[in-house]
């Protein structure tokens, strides 16, 4: 099957947190975004997007508000971003971003799931290197020649464009995602985008068969979505039960 197949299915392999925590991983997020780039989504693209994809998620008006709110008046927690990487059950490699007020915390944190089921914490870029930072759109369609042409005639660096079972996904560098999106929407009326990230694809994959490599994997990620500081998990495991 097609690599956008995988992305759809397994390799975008990015894991939502439960459901009681993604309200304030968003409030968060939307915080720190509002913070530094601005309250207004109409100059802050990165918010705009923000806004959209916590929306499609189901978050509350009230949360988003909330958020913009308190970094319009200045106030509120000096967040940072952090991301670790490393090797997880079954040699899968992992990579794990965090927004983090107290970096030493956040380390403990996110140590522990690895040292719990005998996994690796690395270094920087010890396995992103393995992973492209694309941005993902993907709608229905089955004319992925037309969908090139409109995307090269509005001079964006498409990466790649693949048509499966009646889904046509975009792949782009994660720095053309709004020249993507935007040439999109204006080259196709009513466009509805199923899939609208950026995220981190694995380039190769690995199985995780055995059962304790599985049961470890379950632990490892149940672990790592409790803390409170991991805002988004990415790895290249595909779990065989």
């Amino acid at each position: 099957m097609g690599r956008a197949f995988e992305v759809r299915k397994n390799a975008m392999a990015k894991t939502a947190a439960a459901k009681t925590k993604v309200n304030s991983k968003y409030g968060k997020e939307i915080y720190v975004v509002a913070k530094n780039g601005g309250a207004d989504p109409d100059t802050n693209l990165s918010l705009r997007r923000l806004i959209d994809k916590a929306k499609k998620d189901q978050v509350p008006a009230h949360v988003i508000e909330k958020a913009i709110e308190k970094a319009a008046g200045g106030a509120g927690e000096d967040y940072s971003p952090a991301r670790y990487e490393g090797y997880g059950p079954g040699n899968c490699m992992v990579i794990v971003d965090c927004l983090t007020d107290n970096p030493n915390r956040t380390i403990k944190d996110v140590r522990l799931p690895f040292t719990k089921t005998d996994s690796k914490i690395g270094s920087p870029g010890c396995v992103a290197h393995m992973f492209d930072h694309f941005a993902i759109l993907g709608f229905a369609g089955d004319d992925d020649e037309a969908v090139l042409e409109a995307l090269m005639m509005a001079d964006v660096d498409v990466t790649d464009v693949e048509v499966e079972d009646g889904q046509v996904s975009v792949f782009a560098p994660h720095t053309e995602y709004f020249k993507a999106k935007t040439a999109l929407i204006e080259a196709f009326e009513g466009i509805n985008f199923d899939v609208d990230e950026i995220t981190w694809v694995p380039q190769t994959h690995v199985e995780i068969t055995g059962e304790d490599d599985l049961a470890n994997f379950e632990k490892f990620i149940n672990m790592l979505e409790d803390c409170d500081d991991v805002q988004n998990v990415y790895h290249n495991a595909i779990v065989k039960n």
